[in-house]
């Protein structure tokens, strides 16, 4: 319905009309912004301009003064300081001038040494989510973790691409989507071991905690890259979690022991991948799948979900 409290509204409403209905009340399109007879659906005003504040205020003051919007939302991670460029204040005669003799402005940014970094480390931690393809509540997390290495300076002298690397490592375990060190470090400049070094430090030094990492905890990905059905998938969850209870697999990472699960239950399926395959999906060395699977094979009949359908039998699998 038209607003009557806009006086521009109110000059367009006597101005436009329905020829066939006269005195109906015309119905204002903000999207499209026609007016239309609210009896026959005739439009009879194209184009209408808006004149009220394009942006809405949520707040219990009632007031009749219009809030400026001006930049972006303020980052709590930044203490208020101001991110945008400001244009140096002064007259057209002291300026420097175009070759049109028109004046130029020379602009400054109002951010200190302290924030550049967390700026620099923030755009880092979103471009190494984006190749991840990880939430953005994550690197909220990890940018979190940042501000806090940082505001401490426990590790003052540590590179900022390390630190960011291994907070982007420990945001992923506590929020329950962990990733290897090697995919952390394929999307980073830093190394493993070093990633590996700092996100001891950072445990160290914040006294903050990640849970232990299980082979369940990257099965789903790990089959899902490598295109394995659901029932693959269960067995290979099922081989590894017996495994280890059974102590087959002593000093194993659970990353060793999800891969050879999984090449053990893909090769008893009609599904098979060789370890090569798993290995470059999961990120570990092929003689290393094929060692924890070597340990494994003589108890692959306890190992196995009674349920499971075996394409390959179990005396048929290969040794090693």
């Amino acid at each position: 319905m038209l607003n009557k409290q806009h006086s521009g509204r109110q000059r367009l409403s006597a101005q436009v009309f329905c020829r066939e209905h006269p005195d109906t009340p015309l119905v204002e399109d903000y999207h499209a912004g026609d007016m239309i007879c609210s009896l026959c659906g005739l439009v009879v005003g194209d184009r209408v301009i808006d004149v009220g504040s394009e942006w809405r205020t949520f707040s219990n003051e009632k007031n009749s003064k219009d809030n400026s919007r001006v930049g972006a939302a303020e980052n709590p991670l930044f203490d208020g300081s101001d991110m945008s460029t400001m244009i140096a204040t002064g007259t057209a005669s002291d300026s420097l001038k175009d070759e049109f003799g028109k004046p130029m402005y020379r602009n400054r940014r109002t951010i200190n040494s302290s924030d550049r970094a967390l700026f620099t480390a923030i755009r880092e931690i979103n471009q190494m989510a984006d190749r991840l393809n990880l939430p953005k509540m994550l690197v909220d997390r990890a940018s979190t973790l940042f501000k806090q290495v940082h505001d401490s300076k426990a590790l003052k002298g540590r590179s900022n691409d390390a630190i960011v690397s291994a907070c982007m490592y420990i945001a992923c375990r506590q929020e329950g989507v962990p990733r290897t060190l090697k995919e952390i470090c394929a999307v980073s400049k830093i190394s493993k071991k070093e990633i590996g070094r700092v996100f001891k430090l950072i445990l160290k030094n914040l006294e903050t905690n990640v849970d232990l990492i299980t082979t369940g905890d990257f099965m789903s990905r790990f089959c899902s890259n490598l295109c394995l059905p659901a029932s693959v998938q269960k067995a290979a969850t099922h081989i590894a979690r017996k495994a280890v209870e059974m102590d087959l697999v002593p000093g194993r990472s659970p990353i060793s022991v999800a891969a050879a699960a999984i090449y053990m239950a893909s090769q008893a399926s009609e599904d098979k991948k060789t370890a090569k395959e798993i290995g470059d999906i999961a990120g570990v060395a092929e003689v290393t799948i094929r060692q924890s699977y070597k340990s494994m094979i003589p108890k692959a009949e306890e190992l196995f979900p009674k349920d499971f359908k075996f394409y390959t039998p179990i005396d048929a699998l290969p040794a090693n």
